[in-house]
């Protein structure tokens, strides 16, 4: 199925089926997405390199990754029309979605925690909705807004074990949670600016397209601004903790993490509905310490848990009622 869509199209058809045609799949591409989101600070934090140097391994690394995944199916292998036909547009978005909302997203952790750095890139959907009101005038409504509040005090109470206070940094760490924020509002602009292009060209070739974009564009940045100038080749030269951390970092959590995720944002009816599954990414990230770290969930976070998990589905749930509702009165009016 996924290899007959428009998110993994091929050449095989004259017709191929749409991700777009299939909402659930589209839905469960975001979620999958998520889920490789949730694992991203701990590999970044393993890697033992940090900053913005970290951000140049993983998304040249990953760029490649996508180019050879990106070549590997025939639907996607033409990457020169996209950039013949939407180049500098293509250039903007890798610079906003990549070079920048990366860049901020790695530094961050030099000044803020991870805990810190996790609750507040959840704040990508409310940016989501916000672009998405501006660009497409589509509007958010009461249900996405109490969702988007409650889900927003879960994750709270789950990353901070209820002690809100530990979000409130000074020095140094408001830096990382500035940046932080400017991360997950580039990340939002580049969702919603990419769907066209991805419904158009597919989203592989435009995820691909604009990581491997940035990627070129962090190397440049970080080179010139930090003197660090990333040799791919020296990967295995590094401990094998690290070199292990930045492959699963680049492979995992980038080349196939960001296709789905953006891919899945693209095809989805409702982008902001879409992007809402983002706020499971601590609850996942908490579920994985507990199961491969051995870290205990405590009843207060299962709590915390319920409300994440309650306000992504209420709101949802809603819009079905809604629908449901319309139809009726459609088919006795």
């Amino acid at each position: 199925m996924l290899l007959r869509t428009g998110l993994f199209p091929t050449a095989l058809d004259d017709d191929p089926v749409k991700l777009a045609d299939y909402p659930r799949f589209a839905y469960l591409a975001v979620l999958v997405g998520v889920v490789g989101h949730a694992s991203s600070e701990f590999f970044a934090v393993l890697s033992g390199v940090f900053g913005p140097e970290v951000s140049v391994w993983r998304y040249l690394l990953g760029g490649a990754g996508l180019i050879v995944l990106s070549l590997s199916m025939p639907g996607s292998r033409d990457l020169i029309t996209p950039l013949k036909e939407e180049g500098l547009r293509l250039v903007l978005l890798a610079m906003i979605g990549v070079s920048g909302a990366y860049l901020f997203f790695h530094w961050a952790l030099d000044y803020a925690t991870v805990v810190q750095v996790g609750t507040l890139i959840t704040t990508m959907p409310i940016f989501i909705a916000l672009i998405n009101l501006w660009v497409n005038r589509q509007p958010i409504g009461a249900p996405k807004a109490l969702s988007a509040g409650f889900a927003v005090l879960g994750i709270a109470l789950l990353l901070t074990d209820g002690y809100l206070m530990q979000l409130a940094g000074s020095g140094q760490q408001l830096v990382g949670l500035g940046m932080t924020l400017l991360c997950g509002f580039l990340g939002a602009g580049y969702a919603v600016l990419a769907k066209p292009l991805m419904n158009r060209y597919g989203a592989i070739r435009i995820t691909t397209i604009t990581m491997s974009l940035g990627g070129a564009g962090l190397w440049i940045i970080v080179g010139a601004a930090w003197g660090i100038w990333v040799d791919p080749s020296r990967l295995f030269d590094l401990d094998p903790v690290a070199s292990a951390s930045l492959l699963t970092l680049a492979l995992f959590n980038t080349t196939l993490t960001q296709v789905l995720f953006f891919g899945g944002l693209a095809a989805v009816p409702d982008i902001t509905r879409g992007s809402y599954l983002f706020f499971l990414k601590p609850v996942f990230a908490a579920l994985l310490a507990y199961l491969f770290l051995s870290q205990p969930i405590t009843a207060l976070q299962l709590v915390a848990i319920a409300v994440v998990v309650s306000s992504v589905a209420a709101e949802a749930l809603w819009a079905r009622r809604l629908k449901t509702r319309s139809l009726a009165e459609e088919k006795h009016g």
